[in-house]
């Protein structure tokens, strides 16, 4: 039985959504920077524990504030990736509170955090910057280098189907 879930990539403006889900579906990377105006949506078939799943990918907008989004965007929403760059403050500085939003107002929705862009920074150094800000990071991640971007979106995948 193939069934299929909605994903929606969510973070600032500029913290590579876009990079990551091309990457995911399409194994590419630009860097050339274009915004996302709306919501761009693909999908992949994956398979969890021999279940075969079909991701639905939106990647909206970036905004500052989670809150700014449009909710129709985030109606129906299985999982969550919150995306922020280490190597900008603004888009993690909200990010505890941002989160808490998203399970209070989504509290069925399962959320995967990553920090992309990690092939820019001392990975140590910005975990112990993320613990002082109590932020808990499920990855940190490349999308340029490809790395972690398979093992994130099985992740969420996982967490969907099994309800973990």
């Amino acid at each position: 039985m193939n069934s299929s879930k909605k994903v929606v990539l969510v973070g600032h403006f500029g913290v590579g959504k876009s990079s990551l889900m091309r990457r995911y579906v399409q194994n590419t990377f630009s860097d050339n920077y274009i915004v996302t105006i709306g919501v761009h949506i693909l999908k992949k078939e994956i398979k969890i524990d021999e279940e075969d799943l079909t991701l639905i990918i939106w990647d909206i907008e970036g905004k500052d504030d989670i809150q700014k989004v449009r909710s129709s965007y985030l109606l129906g929403t299985s999982g969550f990736i919150y995306v922020i760059d280490p190597t900008r403050i603004q888009t993690y500085e909200r990010y505890n509170e941002e989160v808490d939003f998203l399970k209070t107002t989504y509290p069925t929705a399962k959320i995967v955090s990553v920090s992309n862009k990690s092939d820019l920074i001392d990975i140590e150094k910005f975990k112990s910057i993320l613990k002082e800000k109590n932020i808990s990071i499920d990855y940190f991640a490349s999308a340029k280098e490809g790395i972690e971007v398979e093992n994130l979106f099985q992740t969420i995948g996982l967490k969907m189907v099994k309800n973990v």
